[in-house]
């Protein structure tokens, strides 16, 4: 499979946009430090270490989602980096002990449904990961279900390229993803507050 120039180039600005946040709470977690003053020193430490932990468990979710770590050999824990990724937000995970036998690129593949799933939740709900067949469904469940036409339009075989953004390049990437590793399809199917993504 290949990756136009333009997709690697989104990829990149995406996962720096998902590391911003945590890195400038960092800096000015270390700002207050210079305070000097106690209650300040306190709190800039709690940030810090917030602020280090969302940082580390995004970084370790993106390397596997987007990297080769684990593909070809043994996997991480799967579970535990969506666990880690989701910890504090607005949207929780289902994810049964089935997908834990698959292997780890398929585990790879249910990690970048998963976060399809999140994204679709802008006010929060329930991802539920499943075998299905021979493959894996990501369903999401909320109050809002939120589909752009972008992101349809990024799932499709013939998406085009030139089209994509940093919001929609990982419906791309994904799509792709599973064409590659399983000749199939990532379908979509909508129901009232509810849509599921799979692939099988």
């Amino acid at each position: 499979m290949q990756i136009e120039f333009r997709v690697l180039e989104l990829l990149a600005s995406r996962l720096c946009h998902e590391l911003i946040s945590p890195v400038g709470a960092i800096n000015n977690g270390i700002e207050l430090l210079t305070d000097g003053d106690a209650g300040f020193m306190r709190d800039a430490t709690a940030l810090i270490g917030q602020s280090g932990r969302r940082a580390a468990a995004r970084l370790q979710f993106y390397r596997f989602a987007y990297g080769a770590g684990g593909v070809g050999g043994g996997a991480p824990d799967a579970k535990a980096l969506v666990a880690a990724l989701l910890n504090g937000g607005k949207v929780r995970c289902d994810w049964p002990a089935a997908l834990d036998a698959l292997a780890p690129e398929w585990q790879k593949l249910a990690c970048n449904m998963l976060l399809l799933a999140a994204e679709a939740l802008p006010r929060g709900g329930t991802v539920t990961l499943a075998r299905d067949g021979t493959g894996v469904a990501a369903t999401a469940a909320g109050d809002a279900v939120n589909l752009t036409p972008e992101l349809k339009a990024a799932l499709a075989s013939d998406a085009d390229v030139g089209a994509l953004t940093a919001r929609t390049v990982h419906a791309y990437y994904t799509a792709r993803y599973a064409e590659r590793l399983a000749g199939a399809k990532l379908t979509l199917a909508e129901a009232d507050r509810r849509a599921t993504f799979a692939v099988g």
